[in-house]
C-alpha cells in the first residue's frame, strides 16, 4: 500500500514545523527515499480565509517552499463539513502521489484525521435550512435535550459544546429516525501516525507564549476585520473564537481547554506513535523504517 504520513497532536506542540522538516528531509540527504513531501492541513479553522493569527496558521516563510493544501479554502461565513474535508483531502493525496511525492497530513482536528485515515462513511442527509435556522436560536443545553429525546445514544457520544454538530445530529435524526452509526471502509493507504506530546506544564507555558505573540501580531485587529466583513459574534463562536472579545487570560484558558479536548480524542487511537517534539532524529528514523 502507498504510504501517507500523519503528524498530529495538541495545539502549540510544533506540528507544522515538524511537518515541514520531515517534508524537506524526504527530498534530501542519504536516507532520502522519495522526491519529497507535500503537506495537507487537517485543521477545522485554518480551512477558513482570514482566520490567521487566531488559529496559528503557518506563514509562507515558515513553509520553506513546501506546498501546503487545504488552508484558506472557505469563506468563514459559510459552513464547511467533515464530508467536504474528506473529499478534498483524498483528492490532494491522490494528486501528490501522482507527482511521486509523499503526502503529509498535519493538524489537530481529530475528526478530520479520522475521516481520512479510517475511511469513515457519513450519512447522506442534505441540509434543512429552515430547521437549522430554528435550531440555531436555541442554546447548547436546549439542543442537547432535543437530541436526547430523539436519539439518547447519539446524545451520550456527541461533543456537547459543539453547537454545529448538535444541530447536524438533530437534522439527521429528523430524516433517518436516528443518527446511524458511522461506518468505515478499508483505507486505500497505509497511514504512519506520529503524535507530538508535551507534559502539561510545558504545554501551558508554550500556549502562554503563543497567545502573547498572537496579541502582539494583531489578534484584536483580525477579529475586528472579521466583524467588518460581516462575520457575527455567533459565527465567530461557532468557529471556535469563544474569545471574540479577547483578553489574554481568556484566550490562554480557552486554548488550554481546547488542547485537553484534542488529547481526549487522540487517546482513542491506538495506532499513534507518540514522541516529544524534541525527538526529531527518532521521529525521522521511525518514518524511514515505515516507508
Amino acid at each position: 500500500m502507498r504510504k501517507v504520513i500523519v503528524i498530529l497532536g495538541q495545539t502549540a506542540t510544533g506540528k507544522s514545523g515538524l511537518a515541514v522538516k520531515i517534508a524537506l528531509r524526504l527530498c534530501s540527504g542519504p536516507s532520502a527515499k522519495k522526491n519529497g513531501g507535500e503537506i495537507i492541513s487537517a485543521d477545522s479553522r485554518q480551512i477558513y480565509k482570514g482566520l490567521d493569527i487566531g488559529t496559528g496558521k503557518i506563514s509562507k516563510k515558515e513553509m520553506r517552499g513546501i506546498p501546503h493544501y487545504l488552508l484558506d479554502v472557505m469563506n468563514p461565513k459559510n459552513q464547511f463539513t467533515v464530508v467536504q474535508y474528506k473529499k478534498l483531502a483524498e483528492e490532494k493525496i491522490k494528486e501528490i502521489m501522482e507527482r511521486n511525492k509523499i503526502p503529509i497530513i498535519c493538524g489537530g482536528t481529530g475528526f478530520y484525521i479520522d475521516a481520512v485515515t479510517k475511511g469513515l462513511i457519513f450519512p447522506e442527509v442534505p441540509p434543512n435550512l429552515k430547521l437549522r435556522k430554528n435550531l440555531e436560536k436555541k442554546s447548547v443545553l436546549e439542543l442537547l435535550k432535543i437530541l436526547e429525546k430523539l436519539d439518547s445514544l447519539r446524545a451520550k457520544n456527541i461533543d456537547i459544546k459543539n453547537k454545529v454538530r448538535l444541530v447536524r445530529a438533530i437534522e439527521i435524526v429528523k430524516v433517518l429516525s436516528k443518527v446511524p452509526k458511522i461506518t468505515a471502509a478499508l483505507p486505500q493507504y497505509k497511514f504512519i501516525k506520529i503524535g507530538l506530546y508535551l507534559p502539561l506544564d510545558i504545554l501551558k507555558n508554550k500556549i502562554e507564549k503563543r497567545v502573547k505573540q498572537m496579541f502582539k501580531n494583531g489578534l484584536i485587529n483580525e477579529i475586528k476585520k472579521l466583524k467588518k466583513a460581516g462575520i457575527s459574534n455567533k459565527r465567530l463562536r461557532e468557529l471556535g473564537f469563544e474569545y471574540f472579545k479577547p483578553t489574554y487570560g481568556k484566550v490562554v484558558q480557552e486554548t488550554i481547554n481546547y488542547s485537553k479536548r484534542q488529547m481526549t480524542w487522540f487517546k482513542k487511537d491506538k495506532n499513534i506513535k507518540w514522541f516529544s517534539p524534541l525527538q526529531f532524529k527518532e521521529i525521522e528514523n521511525y518514518i524511514q523504517k515505515k516507508l
